[in-house]
């Protein structure tokens, strides 16, 4: 943020939908496959192929269209993007142009850590289009040479375009983050970056702030080639300063230089200039020839509300208010997805303990998945299992440093924790031996009686060292609490 302007942001982010076939044939979106592989004649624009409409692709449009609020039309059609890439082999891209399947909404965007307030970001509008081919770059022997690979000619994505509503580089990644949970919670999308099935094209320009009534507004630049949300943060902060370098030196406003293009240097952490950005007369829009107009009723809108799943932003507040946890930790637990949100669930009721089943997920389990490099349904320890550590905590038969090495145990075995602990000489210590143990380490240790009488805490540190040794099953938090009583009363 600067006191000198504000950054407007707008972000357009195509996402590749979880379809088996393409948009318009029946040729396979399996990633990875050998170049050139996936094609037929209709997805690369043979004379005399026809497309036709994949029903699945456009009811994942509609699922994602109905969670972002968007209103869907009763009639939609389809329209011929016209413009010349090598791995465009039609010479046009089939999409949508007046007529989306779905437009003005909205979604909602919060902050846990409280760096921003709540906001509403506009969604301009969610189209269907398909995705062009790939070009693949390289050099050998000292000569560039370009390949092209059509796999991904026809692959259905939905692009989504905001409103220029945000104002920093935080509210645009907070605004990724949400969109991208709430695509896979729906299950339209896997949302993989590195892989292309999510791409994010940033708007970025300054509003200079200015004792003049008419705001002065910089040049629009669209950032392309960014592949994390973290990228995408990085590009807006630089493009932002560079944007404002540029103004104090040349003066230069929206009205005196058009749209252009810039593409994110991750390795320098800067923006390229690219091309200039065209208008939307430049591709000579018209309605496709050879597809019919989708119509869409009332009653499968209403159908497919109905049937969505909870969105993540219900299933933080109703983590936070239900189970009383804070909302960073509702917020942690649900970016991990559905799985981790039924997990985290079973284990709090498991336990009744919400706050220690939130811990526990969030230092313990998410440390072992990344450790591992594991999805969260392939963690080792069912809830119910863990639930049996965490009781045994709560009940005070094992301290949480012993807990630790019980859990490293039951990553690799199919035991509970009794069983663990029983197998390592852990067992409760009761009241009776904690207090004989208490005065019989403060009869030891005056100067550490002294120090407690006088209102030095860290004191008794020593002392629970010293009966572990002693008795390496005490609970820690019932000897201090012991040793404190005892003292008093000395």
């Amino acid at each position: 943020m600067s006191d000198q302007y504000d950054i407007i942001i707008g972000l357009e982010v195509h996402v590749q939908l979880q379809t088996k076939t393409k948009l318009f044939c029946r040729c396979s979106t399996t990633f990875g496959a050998s170049p050139n592989t996936q094609t037929c004649p209709v997805c690369l624009g043979m004379p005399g192929s026809l497309p036709v409409m994949n029903r699945e692709a456009f009811q994942l449009a509609l699922k994602t269209a109905c969670a972002l609020n968007l209103n869907v039309p009763r009639f939609t059609k389809w329209d011929r993007k016209n413009y010349y890439y090598p791995d465009l082999p039609k010479g046009y891209q089939i999409s949508q142009f007046d007529l989306p399947m779905s437009e003005d909404g909205f979604l909602l965007i919060r902050d846990p850590k409280g760096q921003f307030e709540p906001k509403k970001v506009g969604i301009i509008r969610a189209h269907l289009e398909e995705d062009a081919g790939k070009s693949m770059h390289d050099e050998v022997a000292g000569k560039a040479d370009t390949r092209i690979d059509l796999n991904r000619t026809g692959t259905p994505l939905l692009e989504i375009v905001s409103q220029p509503d945000m104002r920093s580089p935080l509210e645009a990644k907070a605004y990724l983050n949400e969109l991208k949970l709430i695509l896979t919670y729906l299950g339209v999308s896997d949302c993989n970056m590195q892989e292309g099935s999510l791409r994010v094209d940033a708007n970025v320009n300054l509003h200079i702030k200015s004792e003049e009534p008419k705001k002065v507004a910089t040049p629009i630049v669209e950032i392309k080639n960014m592949n994390s949300f973290r990228a995408v943060e990085r590009a807006i902060a630089y493009e932002a300063t560079r944007q404002f370098d540029e103004w104090q030196e040349t003066g230069k406003t929206i009205k005196d230089a058009p749209k252009t293009t810039r593409g994110w240097d991750d390795a320098a952490q800067i923006t390229r200039p690219q091309r200039e950005k065209e208008e939307s007369s430049d591709y000579r829009y018209f309605p496709d020839p050879d597809l019919a107009p989708v119509t869409t009723t009332a009653e499968e809108v209403e159908a497919i509300q109905t049937a969505l799943c909870e969105l993540p932003m219900a299933i933080r507040d109703r983590l936070h208010d239900g189970y009383g946890i804070p909302e960073y930790d509702a917020d942690v637990i649900v970016n991990q997805g559905q799985i981790a949100v039924d997990y985290y669930e079973a284990l709090a009721l498991k336990t009744g303990d919400a706050k220690m089943s939130s811990n526990w997920v969030q230092q313990d389990v998410l440390r072992v998945l990344k450790e591992r490099d594991l999805e969260f349904d392939q963690f080792p320890i069912t809830a119910e299992r863990l639930a049996t550590l965490l009781k045994a905590i709560m009940n005070k038969e094992i301290d949480t440093t012993r807990a630790k090495d019980v859990f490293t145990q039951m990553l690799e075995s199919d035991k509970d924790a009794p069983t663990i602990m029983a197998e390592m000489g852990i067992e409760k210590v009761d009241d009776s031996a904690i207090d004989d143990l208490a005065r019989e380490v403060l009869e030891a240790n005056p100067k550490a009686v002294e120090d407690l009488k006088n209102g030095i805490q860290k004191a008794v540190g020593a002392l629970i060292g010293q009966a572990k040794k002693k008795n390496p099953n005490i609970d820690p938090g019932t000897f201090r609490a012991k040793c404190i009583e005892l003292v008093k009363d000395m």
